[in-house]
């Protein structure tokens, strides 16, 4: 049982608890009636059922409020999950592009194999350290690598190599796009 379906199941017993409660005090007081009862205990099984009753109509009414908003979430989760499905689709296709010229371009740099490992790697925002870590050599080895692709590329190092790839990704700003 899930959380959500577990609470509605507590709180509705809670509602048929609260909803016994008045009905048998709405019952105590009916027969305190006939049977000569003093006002003071009587005042206090009103104010009981009244309490009872009104808990159980407060809850039932918390219940279906908590059940549309439920329904709303799910709406709204659903139509998240379509735009982002529509927006992976749509990059998937521009990124493909994007990597083939990447590619296109370490292949005219005259990258290795590990450099262009690296160099994915290195465009993907990791470290040093957590490309040594991948791609199983020491991080001496990276940085060297690394070092070797910045000359290859003629660029000064990690952020000049991105802005490379990116440069012509963004438009110019302007004051129409600003």
């Amino acid at each position: 049982m899930s959380d959500d379906s577990g609470e509605r199941w507590s709180t509705a017993v809670a509602i048929a608890g609260f909803s016994a409660v008045g009905v048998m005090m709405v019952a105590d007081i009916a027969w305190d009636t006939t049977s000569g009862t003093s006002l003071g205990h009587m005042f206090v099984e009103i104010a009981v059922a009244l309490l009872s009753l009104g808990a159980a109509a407060l809850l039932g009414w918390r219940l279906k409020q908590a059940a549309g908003e439920a329904r709303a979430l799910a709406v709204d989760l659903n139509a998240t999950r379509a735009e982002a499905e529509r927006w992976r689709k749509e990059a998937h296709t521009l990124l493909q592009g994007l990597g083939e010229a990447i590619d296109k371009q370490f292949a005219r740099w005259q990258f290795t194999p590990a450099e262009r490992g690296v160099a994915l790697l290195l465009l993907k925002g990791l470290s040093h350290k957590e490309v040594s870590r991948v791609r199983k050599v020491s991080e001496r080895t990276a940085r060297q690598q690394s070092l070797a692709i910045y000359k290859k590329a003629g660029v000064e190092g990690r952020a000049e190599l991105a802005a490379f790839f990116l440069e012509d990704l963004f438009l110019p700003i302007t004051e129409s796009n600003a």
